[in-house]
């Protein structure tokens, strides 16, 4: 079994966009993972059908008991993060401004606040629409991403695999350099890194790929809408050069990217020149990953 990830140092690189084409193009032979937990997007492109639904829940959220609570205001006053709040004399906590660090309770002289485990988001086993097992979720507004939601949906990718026999996960993972990042990062073999040319594209770029250097992984490089500013695109392609990263293919800037969007369709689907490049940027995989 072999794990290929699709990553972007910054969102809007059209990461999504590859992954889900990429799918298509694995279809019969993969199991789709979406760790973008911040932006889930990809069941808009792979439509799923849930089998499975559960909820999911980590870390810790704090609850006033109005019947125990004298009106101190010392929760108030200590809460870093302005969580708390007084409504006609009663205090209680904001949601979505806690961050469950637990000071409140600390301090409270009559015991009134509590510590409960919060509801962080929804998880998913589903079947995309080409056939395939796919694990995804998603975060409730204001969620810690802290990582472990990725860890669940990979490691239900990894059963998922097993159970049907799938020689291939392939993993929509978050933009940046964050914790849910380097949590999709444990057991993958082969880096896809998607950017465009643009100063803060090659910026980003160079931090994720610093990361990728203290995990030891092989990468390649997608420049999407290549065209649109040489200069950059060259900044790339010598930056990937001086750092082993292989060039596996330029998508040109096309309106047809989004029309294939709009239409929930992928861009292998509803255009021949940009189908023609995905298919040998998927070969190119192919060839370094050894799997399909």
């Amino acid at each position: 079994m072999r794990e290929i990830i699709v990553l972007s140092g910054k969102g809007g690189t059209g990461k999504t966009s590859v992954t889900a084409a990429l799918g298509v193009l694995a279809a019969g032979k993969a199991v789709i993972a979406d760790c973008d937990l911040d932006a889930a997007n990809m069941h808009l492109l792979m439509q799923p059908e849930v089998l499975k639904k559960e909820a999911f829940f980590s870390g810790e959220l704090a609850e006033i008991d109005p019947e125990a609570c004298i009106n101190c205001g010392m929760c108030e006053e200590v809460c870093h993060f302005d969580a708390v709040h007084q409504d006609a004399e009663v205090y209680d906590i904001n949601p979505l401004r806690c961050e469950g660090c637990g000071y409140c309770e600390v301090v409270c002289p009559t015991n009134a606040i509590s510590m409960h485990v919060r509801r962080s988001g929804d998880f998913f086993v589903s079947t995309a629409r080409t056939g395939d097992p796919m694990a995804h979720a998603h975060l409730d507004a204001g969620a810690d991403n802290s990582g472990k939601l990725v860890a669940k949906v990979k490691e239900e990718a990894k059963r998922l695999a097993n159970q049907h026999q799938r020689d291939l996960i392939l993993v929509d993972g978050a933009p940046g350099i964050g914790c849910p990042v380097v949590s999709s990062l444990a057991g993958v073999n082969y880096v896809v890194l998607v950017t465009e040319p643009s100063a803060s594209g090659l910026h980003d770029l160079k931090r994720l790929v610093e990361v990728l250097q203290q995990f030891r992984l092989q990468a390649g490089c997608i420049i999407n809408k290549a065209d649109l500013n040489h200069d950059q695109a060259e900044a790339i392609r010598t930056f990937c050069f001086e750092n082993g990263i292989e060039m596996i293919g330029e998508i040109p800037y096309d309106t047809a990217f989004t029309a294939a969007m709009i239409q929930g369709k992928t861009i292998v689907e509803s255009d021949n020149q940009l189908k023609q490049i995905m298919d040998k940027i998927y070969i190119s995989i192919q060839h370094k990953i050894n799997v399909l």
